[in-house]
């Protein structure tokens, strides 16, 4: 799925010139801000995370209490500027406006409690959503996780592929929430990522 998406960001530029600008900007805000509310209305206040920048902020979050806004915005930032001239301008600056989107959402949506507390809607709709908003910032023009744009780097300089980079961080994010939330919402976790990226897949084809 990773290989997917990374050619995707490759060919964008081809497949959707005749978008514009404010086009762009208006779909990726509308999908930053369904990964907020799924982040905020569904997963995070049911101990249920995803993997990237976005499960090292809640889990950072957690644990210090910070609200998960400021980590996605000082965690993803570096690097969409280090993989600067590996995607592009445009890329860049897409990717940097809906993580400020995305976390400026999260911050307002903080004081509202979780719709539900039912594990399978928590998975499969908060899943779903999430999924569906990352799926549109990625086929408008930018990302909203910056260990997709680490892997790209590390990809061309190891033997490694950009896919079991990533899947290699997931495992250490994942493996890392059972000492925080428990086994059963790290296995809640897996279950929601897993239908988060497929649904991120299939809006993008």
């Amino acid at each position: 799925m990773y290989k997917e998406r990374i050619k995707y960001y490759y060919v964008i530029n081809k497949r959707t010139d005749n978008i514009s600008f404010p086009k762009r900007l208006l779909f990726i805000f509308c999908g930053a801000l369904l990964v907020a509310m799924a982040l905020q209305l569904f997963l995070m206040k049911n101990n249920v995370i995803d993997g990237g920048i976005v499960g090292v902020s809640i889990i950072l979050s957690r644990m210090t209490s910070i609200e998960v806004g400021f980590f996605l915005l000082v965690l993803n930032t570096p690097f969409f500027l280090l993989g600067y001239s590996y995607l592009g301008k445009r890329f860049i600056l897409l990717s940097l406006f809906a993580i400020l989107i995305l976390s400026f959402g999260t911050h307002l949506l903080e004081p509202y409690p979780s719709l539900t507390k039912n594990p399978l809607v928590v998975i499969f709709f908060g899943g779903g959503l999430l999924g569906l908003g990352v799926g549109m910032v990625i086929r408008f023009g930018g990302s909203l996780d910056g260990t997709e744009v680490l892997a790209i780097l590390f990809s061309q300089r190891t033997s490694l592929s950009i896919g079991q980079i990533v899947m290699f961080l997931n495992c250490f994010i994942f493996s890392s929430s059972i000492l925080i939330f428990g086994l059963k919402q790290a296995v809640f976790s897996l279950v929601t990522f897993f239908i988060a990226y497929k649904t991120i897949d299939f809006s993008i084809k």
